[in-house]
């Protein structure tokens, strides 16, 4: 009997869906080559890596679940820790660059007020219902909302602050919401949905490490272009060290290759080795040495559930 062991770590479910969902996503596979010549694309030799390369990121954290009243009755809301960062990748080394971190309330209390404890305030973030969703589900939402905003600020801020000419943007997970910033990518480590019918779908199974898919583009609630790239890893699992990549839709085929090509030459750099990380060779390694750092700011747990337990027990509720 032959069998494969997928080196990401179980803990972490899995890289890949055990049976994909079908995605109702418009996908147009001819962006790059037509339909009948897809094929692997290997790395140029020509091609140099960007003299810097920026990572974006962002942890969160529940510090404690709770319940407010206004009067009207309870509702469930969550006090969570979370930050965002930028960490630049250049010939100075590794450094980090920016790093934001919040607390929040997140609510559905229209007329809920901050939590101020000993050790920070939880500011308000506003979480709206919706029919047929689990509360827990809309706050999560709202929280996951909110750092990917705080996430493009960090990012702005890094361009604006420290940018260089010809950087190369990624941003850990979907590029939704920052599909404006320039030379921005997205890198999605974990795949739930099957984009490509065969025979294209069969290509990424064919890829060698360095090596990706034509650039196609795929149309949802919002427009990107795609493509899959295998990082390197020992060999296994069809679908082993392979992540998609994604740009704005609304750039040019030729702009869109472009990056395709840039993304090859220079995420496969970063790609960690098992014996390093659990999530290898997906969790590149700025990537997780900035979540490292990030989560080493949000502060204790115990201290900050104990801060919000002395405020509650004090009296200072956070409806009005």
């Amino acid at each position: 009997m032959r069998f494969a062991v997928d080196p990401w770590d179980p803990t972490y479910g899995t890289s890949l869906d055990t049976e994909l969902g079908t995605s109702s996503a418009e996908v147009e596979v001819g962006v790059e080559v037509p339909p009948a010549r897809w094929a692997p694309v290997p790395a140029s030799r020509e091609l140099l890596p960007p003299p810097a390369v920026l990572f974006v990121d962002g942890v969160r954290r529940i510090d404690a679940q709770v319940w407010l009243d206004d009067g009207a009755g309870s509702s469930q809301a969550l006090c969570a820790s979370y930050a965002a960062g930028v960490v630049c990748s250049c010939d100075e080394g590794a450094h980090l660059l920016e790093a934001d971190v919040r607390r929040g309330l997140v609510t559905t209390t229209e007329d809920a007020t901050e939590i101020v404890t000993g050790f920070g305030s939880y500011t308000v973030v506003a979480a709206r219902e919706h029919s047929g969703t689990a509360a827990a589900q809309v706050l999560s939402l709202a929280l996951q909302s909110d750092l990917a905003r705080v996430e493009l600020e960090a990012a702005a801020s890094a361009r604006e602050r420290h940018g260089c000419d010809g950087d190369l943007l990624v941003v850990d997970g979907p590029l939704r919401g920052r599909q404006h910033l320039p030379r921005a990518i997205g890198f999605v480590k974990s795949h739930r949905s099957e984009y490509l019918d065969k025979p294209q779908g069969g290509v990424v199974g064919d890829l060698e490490a360095g090596e990706r898919t034509p650039v196609f583009r795929l149309g949802t609630s919002w427009l990107r272009h795609t493509w899959y790239l295998r990082l390197p890893c020992p060999p296994g699992a069809p679908w082993a060290g392979v992540v998609r990549v994604e740009c704005g839709g609304e750039l040019t085929a030729e702009a869109a290759v472009a990056l395709a090509d840039l993304s090859q030459v220079t995420l496969v750099r970063y790609a960690s080795a098992a014996y390093k990380d659990s999530r290898a060779p997906q969790n590149l390694y700025p990537i997780a040495g900035l979540e490292r750092a990030l989560r080493r700011r949000l502060g204790e747990p115990a201290l900050l559930y104990r801060e919000l337990r002395r405020a509650a027990v004090q009296g200072q509720r956070p409806a009005a």
